[in-house]
């Protein structure tokens, strides 16, 4: 395995309340994590942080290639990924919204014109490569911003509730999605939701957030710890 991240005891607070406490975790193998909690329990909290996108009160985020810590610096930071529950999505073509990783990297012409295509495909938005992003339902603009995401090849790809406010089909399509991805790559995807049968299906690895900390969890694990 290429990138692979370890959180060592990092706790976060917003205007005193903590969220995060003393939380460690070794994401060392690829393939799905699913994290689960009930609402505030800090989930989306965590994945801003490992994300960096925002930094812990203490503790620390590492990420290492080999034995050695990388920087934390551009190149690292194009090597990992976060979609949110709500994207921002650009007043331009679906083709357009999911080139802009790869011009803002410098690619050009028919690379772009290729691997847009194949993520597209790949999100079952290729027929809508030509159609205004701000036309697509609330589905199909989570799995856009999917594809946006996956174009860049991401090594470590952060999913903050993916079908949060999405019908039922477009739920199946983002989880098969999903699936897919493990199929197709080596990369590590650590997914956030709250619904344990979409956790169970997709998952190799079920984590559970509870008063601030992380652990191991099974099937019959409760929320509630």
């Amino acid at each position: 395995m290429g990138l692979r991240l370890n959180v060592s005891n990092i706790s976060k607070s917003y205007n005193g309340k903590t969220v995060l406490k003393d939380c460690s975790f070794s994401f060392d193998k690829a393939g799905v994590y699913a994290l689960m909690g009930q609402n505030g329990a800090g989930k989306s909290t965590f994945l801003k942080i490992c994300s960096l996108l925002e930094n812990p009160d203490t503790g620390e985020v590492n990420y290492f290639s080999g034995s050695g810590i990388i920087s934390n610096d551009l190149e690292l930071r194009r090597r990992i990924t976060l979609v949110l529950p709500k994207i921002g999505i650009f007043n331009t073509t679906v083709f357009q919204n999911a080139a802009y990783g790869l011009k803002t990297r410098g690619i050009k012409g028919k690379d772009i014109e290729n691997r847009v295509e194949k993520v597209l495909d790949f999100a079952g938005l290729l027929n809508k490569a030509d159609q205004n992003a701000l036309t697509l339902s609330s589905g199909e603009a989570q799995r856009l911003g999917i594809a946006r995401a996956l174009v860049i090849e991401p090594e470590i790809f952060f999913l903050d509730e993916p079908t949060a406010s999405v019908d039922e089909e477009n739920t199946r399509i983002i989880e098969n999605i999903i699936l897919n991805m493990k199929k197709e790559s080596r990369s590590t995807i650590i997914i956030t939701t709250h619904d344990r049968l979409q956790a169970e299906r997709l998952a190799d690895t079920l984590l559970i957030i509870h008063n601030g900390n992380i652990k191991a969890g099974t099937a019959s694990t409760p929320l509630s710890m």
